[in-house]
């Protein structure tokens, strides 16, 4: 059976016999795949025209709840994907790092499109002025490309490499082109098949390609982002690219790196950190037997501890269970398939021209419920290496399977100097529980690090591991590792959207990106904001309260009600040597008494409550018989998603408080949200 192509908006089967797909476990053939025929031309343009329009169109908020309702669909099929993950090698935990991890990305992007406007754009960074006379500014933007995304992704994760990139290229408003690894693109297309059953992503926003990317990248724009994960020399050849370089694509690189995990002196034997060390290299090396990105190939102990550190990892390991992963007893699969299995002997060979096999067997497996010689099964194999810097192998060759290799230093700083050694990895660990180690550790190590972890007994218990990346937080590391990054939040969305500089008056900044500047022209309806439903209030709408004046007494009395009585609110305090002539007001009463002059709530309406304060800054003192009034604008909308059917529609809406003194400068500015109904309320 041949797997299909998803492009062009159908279901599309290549040309001849394909590459044949075999299951890891059993060596049976399970299929092939193959991409001969199609048109990569076509492929793009079509993700370009098609895709790339519908989602341009919708908002960041309708991007995110399509993610949310994807995520949901695919939560109730995990069990169809776990059944064929199996056959990957892949144990229920392993399949659950892949499937439910890769869903979890959808949720957490979903989630962030509340960081967003309810627009198809967004600001990036704060608005600059750019004359003196505060008619003229600039501001950044950012819009989705008219592009596509174009992953091409590695073999160990054929979910999650999948949907933790287009969670991000989805809800930054460009389509997606996937490439999955062939050896494992059966469960990458079952997965795709439910997405595009299920209707929920616009027509265009992904194809995916199970074979070869044969000429894709000839064809990419400058308007295209590529995105690879894989092993270094391929990256490079691919990033080297003609095509790349012409039209400057961006190209973002994940490579395989040579990760380590470092053992604080503190953390001896007999302590919780020693037995969180322990458990922490046994996980690393045998989910997903070893093949991850991010797994510990390299393991750092002060050298008085080395004998007890091996002895207790061999120890551990020895005790996992390898075999049929389909069978609950097994801790341990099979790689993806034979071939990736031979070319991890064949690079443990290289490292035992300086290195020994202190626990494990190169040539020989014990397995439950299966068959060790049809399946790609390899016992976990902890080398040791005496002379850390002496020996350039061990931190040049990675063994991409449950490989690693212990080596000790003398002090902090040779610890620092290893890790580093690796010429740039996607993640490193210090077990710890010394924070002025952690801090030295960190500090001179980061430079060669995209993340790093600090494990230790109060965060153990919380931690996500030294392998898990996390939607939030960036993916990717410097040098080797590949010098980009993926995820990362609001950071991620960024990589597929171009920043533009807009220059102009306030006024037309306010109306490019629905978010009032000041000094923009306000806008009068003659009722008052707090009277109007979040649909009904435009950015930018503003009014101009009475004055107050602020007396002393006002100033006392506030003293006596909040308890502050700080000198400087003092009438009777010698001010000689201070900031301030005389008895000055509470900043905070400035700001009580700026709401007293700007809320309109006297009647039910459709206010609902105040919901917090930003920015908020005091910027002049403000004087006892000094008149205060405010001006009060709309600044930004952002709708809320109900949170169930008994839930109020409603959005927030946020206010440039500007309070202005007799000579009309700013004695102090605020930002204040507030949650207003929609009209639906009203008229259910």
């Amino acid at each position: 059976m041949k797997l299909q192509n998803y492009v062009l908006g159908r279901w599309i089967t290549g040309d001849g016999d394909g590459q044949p797909l075999y299951n890891a476990v059993t060596g049976a053939v399970i299929g092939a795949a193959t991409t001969k025929g199609l048109s990569f031309s076509d492929v793009l343009q079509y993700g370009r025209n098609v895709g790339n329009n519908n989602l341009r169109k919708l908002s960041f908020h309708d991007r995110g709840r399509m993610l949310k309702a994807l995520a949901l669909h695919l939560m109730e099929q995990k069990e169809k994907f776990y059944s064929i993950s199996y056959q990957s090698g892949a144990t229920r935990a392993d399949g659950w790092i892949d499937i439910e991890g890769g869903i979890g990305n959808l949720f957490a992007n979903a989630s962030l499109r509340r960081k967003f406007p309810d627009l198809p754009y967004c600001t990036d960074g704060d608005p600059i002025a750019l004359g003196k006379a505060g008619t003229f500014m600039g501001h950044h933007i950012l819009v989705p490309k008219e592009g596509v995304a174009v992953h091409i992704n590695a073999y160990n994760f054929p979910v999650w490499g999948m949907l933790e990139k287009c969670a991000v290229n989805w809800l930054a408003g460009v389509p997606a082109v996937v490439k999955p690894a062939t050896i494992t693109s059966y469960l990458t297309e079952a997965v795709v098949k439910e997405i595009i059953a299920s209707g929920i992503l616009p027509e265009g926003a992904l194809q995916l390609l199970c074979g070869s990317a044969g000429d894709m990248l000839d064809h990419v724009t400058a308007q295209d982002v590529v995105t690879f994960t894989g092993s270094k020399s391929t990256g490079l050849m691919l990033k080297g690219g003609k095509r790349i370089l012409e039209e400057s694509v961006p190209f973002n690189m994940e490579a395989d790196s040579l990760n380590c995990l470092v053992l604080g002196d503190d953390a001896v034997p007999g302590t919780p950190e020693w037995d969180l060390f322990v458990k922490e290299v046994r996980k690393e090396m045998t989910v997903k037997a070893g093949q991850k990105c991010t797994a510990v190939r390299r393991i750092f102990v002060p050298e008085h501890l080395m004998e007890d550190a091996w002895l207790a990892l061999g120890k551990t390991l020895q005790g996992t269970v390898i075999g049929n992963p389909a069978n609950d007893k097994v801790r341990m699969g099979a790689l993806a398939s034979a071939g990736q299995r031979e070319e991890v002997r064949n690079n443990v060979q290289k490292l035992l021209a300086t290195s020994q096999i202190v626990s494990g067997s190169l040539d020989s497996v014990e397995v439950l419920d299966a068959d060790a010689q049809k399946g790609a099964f390899l016992s976990p194999l902890l080398l040791k290496n005496e002379k850390p810097f002496a020996s350039d192998d061990v931190h040049d060759i990675e063994c991409f399977g449950p490989v690693s290799t212990i080596m000790p230093y003398k002090d902090l700083g040779e610890a620092i100097q290893l890790a580093k050694k690796g010429k740039g990895s996607l993640c490193c660990s210090i077990v710890t529980a010394n924070n002025k180690t952690a801090t030295e550790f960190v500090v001179g190590a980061a430079t060669h690090h995209g993340r790093i972890l600090v494990l230790n007994q109060e965060c153990a218990k919380e931690s996500t591991g030294h392998g898990s990346p996390l939607p939030m937080l960036i993916h990717g590391g410097p040098g080797r590792a590949g010098g980009g990054e993926e995820m990362g939040g609001v950071r991620g969305v960024k990589h597929y959207m171009q920043r533009v500089a807009v220059q102009g008056s306030p006024t037309t900044i306010t109306a490019i990106t629905q978010q009032y500047q000041p000094g923009a022209k306000g806008i009068q309806t003659g009722v008052h904001p707090f009277r109007k439903y979040f649909e009904d209030l435009q950015v930018g709408e503003q009014i101009i309260t009475d004055k107050r004046i602020i007396t002393s007494e006002d100033i006392d009395r506030f003293a006596q009600l909040s308890g502050d009585h700080f000198y400087a609110h003092k009438v009777d305090t010698n001010f000689e040597g201070t900031m301030f002539e005389r008895q000055v007001a509470h900043g905070y009463f400035i700001m009580s008494a700026a709401a007293g002059l700007f809320v309109d709530g006297s009647e039910l309406g459709p206010v609902l409550l105040n919901y917090g304060i930003d920015e908020l800054r005091f910027t002049k003192p403000f004087y006892p018989g000094s008149e205060l009034t405010v001006r009060f604008t709309c600044k930004e909308k952002l709708p809320q998603d109900p949170k169930d059917e008994a839930d109020i529609p409603k959005g927030i809406v946020k206010w440039l408080v500007e309070m202005l003194d007799e000579t009309g400068e700013h004695t102090g500015i605020a930002t204040i949200l507030t949650m207003v109904k929609r009209k639906s309320v009203a008229q259910s």
